[in-house]
């Protein structure tokens, strides 16, 4: 049995409720900061009052409204086609959505996504960006060649697991026979997935979704959770349980319970990077995480970036265009533009409330997260295997941690950020951003320094500051019946000139998803107005 690549955490079974408890054995409080998106500027958008806009409305072929990955991503494509009569609105003062990152005087480091894996054959426009980045360098054999010094270096992950770290993720040591028999049958099965070709000829599970198969011997698990569909399938070892857990609150941020057993094998059986070296099961990663992408593609559009900008209407006018009205933070003023597309670049609730007459009614769910930058003055060790770029514990209902200088090839008892996650995924989602809201900065920051020196009681007086990041809205969680949601179906289906662009739309907050969505609807909107393009997204 291969060793499980970084998307298959194993989380012990351990794993308990009290994660989010205020611990009273950490009294210390610690300098830092306590972030997140504009929750603020959120509410106003849903809650209206916004004064009327002053002035005439500007002209510009493209309004893209929205600055995340898929924002962006739709302003690379425009840019990359030799096309300029656009214009981005973000309702940040930051673009990146939750791939923007951070930076102190030890090292940069993420507030959201950390690591891109290694992109798909079909993830054909994500390839031709990350060629024109340099992270794609050459060929050999027909596959890609990545840069070495941007794929995750050694060592990758190791876990604590009974008292001792180990390298690698799943548990080396104390398994059952029966626990062990229903972890080879489990992998056996998502390798069947993973080769899978349905009737429509195309591959079962692939990232972008969109390329997957509409087979319904594949599609008919979206009919029931994916705790459900292990129930029957007889996977019930706990050992086993728990790992899949943490697979489901990596990527969903919420509970097997929950989330659709479409998603919940995607998981394991849409990924096959590929790549030359036999590097297709590695990770892209930065000492900023996934902000390094963002970054890159924000420096590409850069004067076509309008930010501090809340769009609050956008009006259809017939088929020649339609009206977008935006208030301006930092003037204080509302403003429009009359564009002849949208490409509505925003999760499906903020549209609902930002273009009502262009939506279809949902049941999309989205996952609070919490992100927390701890700044150490030496290493983590621990007795066992070194320290790795992810470490998790088996005795934690957080998801690890990440080492933000791990890429610098920094080494010894130097500085550095230790980037720590958890989804709020035991409450329900509204209960859990209340608490986001209301929660105080040092009650985070013990919750935070009390699991990290469980983890590693090394740390004790080498933690400096701790600054933490909320999530409200981190994620759409894909629930059963995702796939043939109809608002979902709605917004992929629409026609210029109001275009949609989100990793929603695939149901998957996934990077690649994100960055299909953008590139399909710049090229939408490119043959809407006649501009020529060699297609990248079909």
């Amino acid at each position: 049995m291969a060793e499980p690549t970084r998307r298959q955490v194993l989380k012990g079974a351990a794993a308990g409720a009290g994660a989010l408890a205020l611990p009273a054995c950490t009294p210390t409080t610690f300098p830092g900061t306590l972030g997140g998106a504009d929750w603020q500027r959120g509410h106003r958008v849903r809650d209206g009052g916004f004064p009327a806009p002053q002035g005439q409305a500007e002209d510009a072929a493209i309004v893209i409204a929205g600055g995340g990955a898929a924002g962006l991503a739709a302003a690379w494509r425009l840019k990359d086609a030799g096309y300029s009569d656009f214009v981005l609105l973000e309702l940040e003062d930051t673009v990146g959505g939750n791939a923007r990152s951070g930076r102190n005087a030890v090292s940069a480091y993420p507030l959201g996504a950390h690591y891109l894996p290694v992109p798909n054959r079909e993830a054909h426009a994500l390839r031709h960006m990350l060629q024109g980045f340099g992270m794609i360098v050459g060929a050999a054999d027909g596959a890609p060649v990545y840069d070495p010094y941007q794929l995750c270096a050694d060592l990758e992950e190791r876990l604590l697991w009974r008292g001792s770290w180990q390298e690698g993720l799943y548990p080396a040591s104390g398994l059952t026979a029966d626990d062990i028999a229903q972890r080879d049958r489990f992998y056996r099965e998502m390798a069947d997935f993973r080769q899978g070709v349905g009737s429509d000829g195309k591959p079962a599970f692939a990232i972008p979704r969109a390329y997957s198969s509409n087979d319904p011997r594949f599609t008919s698990l979206d009919g029931m959770t994916f705790a459900h569909w292990l129930d029957g399938r007889g996977f019930t070892s706990p050992v086993l349980r728990a790992y899949l857990r943490y697979c489901c609150r990596d990527d969903y941020g919420t509970e097997p319970e929950r989330i659709s057993a479409w998603a919940g094998v995607h998981y394991f059986a849409g990924r096959r990077g590929w790549a030359a070296g036999g590097d297709g099961d590695r990770e892209l990663t930065w000492p900023e995480g996934n902000g390094r992408l963002v970054s890159l593609m924000g420096k590409a559009v850069a004067p076509h970036i309008r930010s501090g900008q809340s769009v609050f209407s956008v009006v259809r006018e017939g088929d020649s265009g339609a009206l977008v009205t935006a208030f301006d933070h930092a003037a204080g003023v509302s403003r429009q533009w009359r564009a002849r597309t949208v490409i509505m670049a925003m999760p499906h609730f903020v549209a609902a409330r930002v273009a009502p007459a262009e939506m279809v009614k949902g049941a999309l769910r989205y996952a609070p997260w919490v992100v927390a930058n701890v700044t150490v003055n030496r290493q983590p060790r621990g007795r066992g295997s070194a320290l790795a770029w992810d470490n998790v514990s088996t005795g934690s209902d957080s998801l690890g941690y990440v080492v933000a200088t791990h890429q610098s090839g920094s080494a010894g008892d130097g500085p550095t950020v230790l980037t720590w996650y958890m989804a709020l995924s035991r409450e329900e989602p509204a209960q859990a951003r209340k608490l986001l809201a209301t929660r105080p900065l040092a009650e985070w920051q013990r919750i935070v320094a009390d699991d990290l020196l469980a983890m590693n009681p090394d740390l004790a007086g080498a933690i400096e500051r701790i600054d933490v990041w909320r999530w409200g809205h981190a994620m759409a969680s894909p629930a059963p019946g995702f796939l043939s949601d109809p608002a979902r179906l709605a917004a992929i289906a629409a026609k210029p000139p109001v275009l949609f662009a989100h990793s929603d739309l695939s149901g998957l907050s996934l990077f690649e998803e994100a960055h299909y969505r953008g590139v399909v609807a710049a090229e939408a909107a490119l043959a809407h107005l006649g501009h020529p393009f060699e297609c990248l997204g079909a």
